[in-house]
């Protein structure tokens, strides 16, 4: 048995207010739309993940959701300039990752980060 993929799926009473974050903020594409769930997505494939943490590290929160990007520097300043409420600055941590925490417009934690070179 393999798993194949791992899906998150998050709460909202509407749906609709997730396209400002995960489309827009985040360039994700809306893979399927039927009102009442939306799914995003990216041609993108990865490894199957899941962590399971007692800490967010740094002392932090543990984030519902932690998601990499190519740009994190790119991600935070149009955070940023849109008022998203960002609860752990943009900050290079000791384990080769820079990263911030912003809250989704359902107030789920995201851990956005990129992996230093």
């Amino acid at each position: 048995m393999t798993v194949k993929r791992i899906v998150s799926n998050v709460a909202a009473k509407d749906v609709t207010a997730a396209r400002a974050f995960y489309e827009d903020l985040l360039g994700l594409e809306v893979l399927m739309d039927l009102g009442w769930i939306v799914t995003f997505g990216s041609d993108q494939s990865a490894p199957v993940q899941i962590s399971v943490a007692s800490e967010g590290g740094s002392g932090t929160e543990v984030p519902d959701i932690s998601i990499e990007v190519d740009d994190v520097d790119e991600v935070y300043a149009r955070a940023k300039a849109t008022g998203l409420d960002i609860p752990y600055d943009l900050t290079d941590e000791p384990w080769n990752v820079r990263r911030f925490y912003v809250r989704d417009p359902f107030g789920k934690l995201i851990n956005i980060l990129a992996h230093a070179d």
